[in-house]
């Protein structure tokens, strides 16, 4: 996998690292580690990144290359496998299961099982997820298959070019059918977990529309501004409706043994073939019993 760039006008970038870094947006820490593995190339040859241009000239860089997670341990896992192509893999993550591996899922979390995955397809690849979902939220996870496609992917979230939108069931009917909350978040104070409302956290600002209601609950889609920890969650609970299932901003319920949000759809600009690529993970049963 190759990014390439002919150079027709040398008022734009004088330099190959000029190349790099404006043309193919590449942060200086993977510039770096390119330079390192001998992956960057002039007319076909490796060159050094302040290497001066003429008219003509054919800047290339190979972005892939073989990488490993030796801290993961591969679980064979029946993945819900929504897209993948040669830069992405994007699957349907199931509720009960961490994104990363940690002391309480060192071996079942999502990223085990597609360390197994790309083991499998003979792919040595670090295990990169774009996007995070809590561990009993399902919905849509993306893995970059190297640190380029990554990086391009995080940069439109910061950018807010890349959108997500989920869908949540909400005790009580909502005075509003549509709205936005914006209202600051940050880690309550005692806890590694939870978050609070707190006019001196960190921006955070959730767009709703109420997709219907039924037996006194509503079911809603959210489209973050933002992408705080615990942020849908915690904004339900702020307009006095939080998420059913939810034991840490709400109650339990009899309904769902977990909070019934799900990562129903994103869109975003293919990093490679610049296409806008648009991504559904349907309502998983336990949130279709209820609505």
């Amino acid at each position: 996998m190759k990014l390439e760039y002919k150079v027709d006008n040398l008022s734009n970038y004088s330099n190959v690292r000029q190349v790099l870094k404006n043309e193919f947006n590449m942060s200086n820490r993977l510039i770096t580690k390119l330079k390192q593995n001998n992956l960057i190339y002039l007319n076909d040859k490796e060159t050094y990144l302040d290497k001066t241009l003429s008219i003509g000239d054919i800047v290339k860089c190979i972005i892939d290359f073989d990488e490993t997670s030796e801290n993961i341990i591969p679980t064979k896992m029946d993945l819900k496998i929504i897209y993948e192509d040669d830069y992405l893999l994007v699957v349907d993550k199931p509720y009960n299961m961490a994104v990363h591996p940690s002391i309480l899922h060192y071996n079942n979390s999502l990223s085990n099982g597609i360390k197994c995955y790309f083991e499998s397809i003979g792919l040595n690849r670090k295990i990169r997820p774009v996007n995070r979902l809590d561990r009993d939220t399902t919905g849509i996870v993306i893995f970059a298959k190297n640190e380029y496609i990554q990086e391009c992917l995080i940069k439109q979230m910061q950018l807010k070019t890349f959108c997500k939108e989920y869908i949540a069931i909400l005790e009580g009917t909502l005075d509003k059918n549509k709205g936005t909350i914006n209202a600051p978040i940050s880690r309550k104070n005692g806890s590694i977990i939870e978050r609070c409302i707190d006019e001196n956290g960190t921006n955070a600002i959730s767009h709703y529309e109420v997709i219907g209601t039924k037996n006194n609950l509503s079911l809603v889609k959210f489209v973050l501004e933002t992408g705080r920890t615990h942020q849908i969650r915690l904004h339900s609970k702020y307009i006095g409706h939080p998420i059913i299932g939810d034991t840490l901003y709400g109650n339990e319920s009899p309904l769902i043994c977990r909070q019934a949000l799900h990562c129903h759809k994103i869109s975003f600009v293919h990093p490679i073939t610049k296409n806008q690529l648009q991504l559904v993970a349907p309502m998983p049963e336990d949130m279709l019993e209820i609505v």
